[in-house]
Parts: C-alpha cells; sequence; structure tokens
C-alpha cells in the first residue's frame, strides 16, 4: 500500500509538537493524545512508528503505552529489548504493567517470564500475585499505588507524606486517604476534599465517623459486581481487601470505565454473533474464521425453518399469495424478538433483573408483544385482504401474527435468562436461537393455519 506522505508528515508533526509540549509539562496534552496519533502513524508506516516511540523517553512511552489497546501492547516484545520493557513496566501504574505483562505472554510467554525476571523479588512477586487473578476478579484490575495511614497518625504528617510521594511520582490520582489499623486491617476511606477541612494538629481517629466511606470489595470479588457498587455510590475509587480485610490495593474509576466501554462492546459484537476479541486481531483469516462459525450455525437454524416450509409446498403450491406474505410474518416476528431480547440482554448486564425479577420481565414483554401483535395484525389482516380479495387470507395472517409476536415477546426474553442460568453468556447464543424460534413459530402458523382455514 502506498503511503500517504502528506498524512504521514501532518501527524509527526503532531507528535513532534505534543511530546514537546508533554515534555514542558503542558496540562493540554494527555498521553491518549499521543497514543491516538501514534495509532494512526502505525497504519500509516510501521517504520516510523518504532522510530518514534524507540526515541521517546520510558518514562513517557509508559505513560502513552497504558492507553494503547492490547494487541499494541503486544507487538512491543518485538520492538523493544526484554530490559527496555521491564524498564517501561517498572514506570506503570502496577495495574497497568500487569496487563502489559499478560498482554505480552499472549504469543511471547518466555518473554514475558524474563521481563518478570528483571524486577526484584518484592516487585516480582506482586506482579505474580496480580497476573495471577481471573479476568473477572476485582484482584487482576487493582492497583497497589495508594495512599493509606494509621487510625493514630497525625493528619498533618500523613498529608505531608502525601506531598512527598507525590513529587516523587510515586502516587497519582488521589482522592482518598485509606485508613487502616495497627495490622493493616481496613477500617473505612476519608475524602481529601473532607480532610482539608480539619485541623492538621489532629490524629485520623479524631474525625468524626459520618466522614468515613466504608466502601470495599473482596480482592476474589466479581469486577461486574464492583463496577455496580462504584456507579451505584458514584465512587472515585474503592479500595481492595484480602479474605482477612487487610488493604491490599485501589480500583479506580478509570478503569471502572473501561470496564464499562469493554462490556458494552462485547456484548454488541456477541448480539450480532461475531467474538470481541477476534474483531481486534489483524489477521482477517482469524476474523473470518470467527465469523465463519456464526454464520454456519445460523446456516443450519436457516435450514430448519425451511424444512417446515417443506411440511406445506403442497399449500403454498396451492396458493401463491402465501409465499408472497410468509417474508412478513417471519420479519415482524424477528424484529420484535431483537427488541426484547436487546433490552433483556442489556437489563440483564446491568443487574437489573434477577429473581423474582425475571418472571415480571417475561410477563411484560409477553403483554408488549401481545398488544403489538394484535395491532399490527389488524393492520396487516385488512392489507392482505383488499391485496388479494381473500377476507379469509386476512384472519390467517392476522392470527399468525398474534401468535408470532407473542412467542417472540416470550423466548425474546426467556432466552437469555435460560442461558445464562445454563452458565452461557446470554449475549453469545441468543440471536441464532431466537432467529430460529420466530421463523419456525412463525411458518409453522401461518402456514399452517392456511392449510386448515383456506384449503
Amino acid at each position: 500500500m502506498e503511503i500517504n506522505q502528506e498524512e504521514l508528515i501532518y501527524i509527526l508533526n503532531i507528535l513532534d509538537a505534543e511530546i514537546n509540549q508533554y515534555k514542558e509539562s503542558d496540562t493540554s496534552v494527555h498521553p491518549y493524545d499521543i497514543a491516538e496519533q501514534l495509532l494512526k502513524l502505525r497504519e500509516l508506516s510501521s517504520e516510523e512508528y518504532e522510530k518514534i516511540i524507540k526515541k521517546m523517553s520510558h518514562e513517557l512511552f509508559a505513560e502513552v503505552l497504558s492507553e494503547l489497546p492490547d494487541y499494541v501492547q503486544e507487538e512491543t516484545a518485538d520492538i523493544f529489548s526484554v530490559k527496555k520493557l521491564a524498564n517501561i513496566a517498572s514506570l506503570m501504574d502496577t495495574d497497568d504493567a500487569a496487563t502489559l505483562i499478560q498482554n505480552i505472554s499472549e504469543e511471547h510467554e518466555e518473554i514475558s517470564q524474563n521481563i518478570l525476571g528483571h524486577f526484584d523479588d518484592e516487585d516480582k512477586e506482586l506482579m505474580e500475585q496480580l497476573i495471577s487473578y481471573e479476568w473477572d476478579e476485582a484482584g487482576s484490575y487493582m492497583q497497589t499505588e495508594l495512599f493509606s495511614a494509621k487510625i493514630d497518625e497525625n493528619i498533618g504528617v500523613a498529608l505531608e507524606r502525601l506531598k512527598a510521594l507525590k513529587i516523587s511520582g510515586e502516587v497519582d490520582n488521589i482522592w482518598h486517604v485509606h485508613l487502616v489499623n495497627e495490622r493493616d486491617k481496613y477500617l473505612g476511606s476519608v475524602g481529601l476534599e473532607d480532610l482539608i477541612i480539619f485541623d492538621h494538629s489532629l490524629n485520623f481517629e479524631d474525625i468524626p465517623y459520618d466522614k468515613h466511606k466504608n466502601y470495599s470489595v473482596n480482592h476474589k470479588e466479581n469486577i461486574k459486581d464492583v463496577v455496580e457498587k462504584v456507579t451505584n455510590y458514584n465512587l472515585n475509587a474503592i479500595a481492595v481487601v484480602d479474605n482477612k480485610n487487610r488493604l491490599i490495593g485501589r480500583i479506580t474509576s478509570d478503569d471502572i470505565y473501561d470496564i464499562i466501554e469493554e462490556t458494552a462492546t462485547e456484548q454488541i459484537f456477541n448480539l450480532a454473533g461475531v467474538n470481541d476479541e477476534a474483531e481486534q486481531d489483524e489477521d482477517m483469516f482469524q476474523i473470518g474464521k470467527t465469523r465463519a462459525i456464526w454464520l454456519g450455525l445460523n446456516l443450519l437454524t436457516a435450514i430448519a425453518a425451511s424444512l417446515v416450509i417443506g411440511i406445506f409446498d403442497a399449500t403454498i403450491q396451492s396458493l401463491v399469495a402465501l409465499a408472497i406474505l410468509m417474508p412478513i410474518v417471519a420479519s415482524m416476528g424477528g424484529n420484535a424478538g431483537t427488541q426484547t431480547l436487546t433490552v433483556t440482554v442489556r437489563q440483564m448486564a446491568l443487574g437489573d433483573i434477577e429473581g423474582e425479577d425475571a418472571k415480571k420481565t417475561i410477563y411484560k414483554e409477553v403483554v408488549i408483544s401481545l398488544v403489538n401483535g394484535t395491532i399490527f395484525a389488524i393492520v396487516i389482516g385488512i392489507i392482505a385482504y383488499f391485496w388479494f380479495n381473500m377476507p379469509m387470507l386476512g384472519v390467517v395472517i392476522g392470527l399468525s401474527m398474534i401468535i408470532n409476536l407473542l412467542g417472540a415477546g416470550f423466548f425474546g426474553s426467556v432466552i437469555p435468562l435460560v442461558l445464562q442460568r445454563a452458565g452461557v453468556d446470554p449475549a453469545i447464543g441468543s440471536t441464532v436461537l431466537l432467529t430460529t424460534v420466530t421463523d419456525i413459530v412463525g411458518f409453522f402458523s401461518f402456514l399452517g393455519l392456511a392449510s386448515i382455514i383456506l384449503l
């Protein structure tokens, strides 16, 4: 592919300006801005991209790398030496460093282990602990950099310590002081905006209890529950504790936003029968293969619907109008089912459907589908009557419309609930199953009623 030289020069100039601004501590430039331009440069010229990132200081690239996608982080193993990667990782927040090492290990397990080997024993143990968590556990998203204080510590002394930590760059984005006892057991957190109103000669134990925010999560807790807690209580960060309630880290709001975005993207892809991880792969063969699996499954379900039509081939041959109207029944059922399915899956992801709520959801969707089915049954019945001048044909398609939309509402809400109960992600297989059900119910009811009433 021929390189667009004008665009290349334009991006290089922007990058040069942004990097210089960042060096001068210009707050108008964020590492994300540089990362966005690097991605554009990478698409135009991998050679220029590598030149730029190799010239960056390790401190800057550590910040920028945290903003780059997983697949870009993974390829750094082919660009930098193990020693340089270890140095860059050591400059990142612990959660971002753990993510980088995990991404590299996807294709370069030996390199990731060598990177860990360059850490001192304490940091290596910490990284291995973070990497050991499952992807859906709170611990895999926490960072160990935080500001904590003993409950009997002086407020002024603690704030001076925070000032020193900030100057040295050891902590960033601090919103709370996390209070612990002499055994590091978590007691609660006090916001810095609340802390500044108290006399600095006091100790933390002198702060009224109503100023404490006792929100924390266990390091093994499901990340979905963590997201729900952070969003429900509008938290900037939440403390992470181990099984003995000892403070071991925190999860910040920026990670929560990333999780929410990733979850929403995953659901959208899955509802379309597409694997979100595969779509990030640059290998077109791999992308095509994952899509082909779902298309193959869809082909099998389409054959099942065609077999239903085949049962009534004599009926269709006797009345051509049935072949003309069949797609209307299937289309309406499919769209109504998709509406119900999308709403149900999204509510499940947000935790709005639990226990008895499932019955209410099914009831609500069935009633809505019944009402809509009745309205559109009357509309299509009248149209079919005037179109083909056959009153009973209008009755047949009207009844079929009610049956199919009723089935779409019922199965559109039941299928994802059943899949979740079976331990399967409801966003993955629901669409294919629902399409099969609505097609079969629609064709069978329409053609079956036609055989009974019209022939």
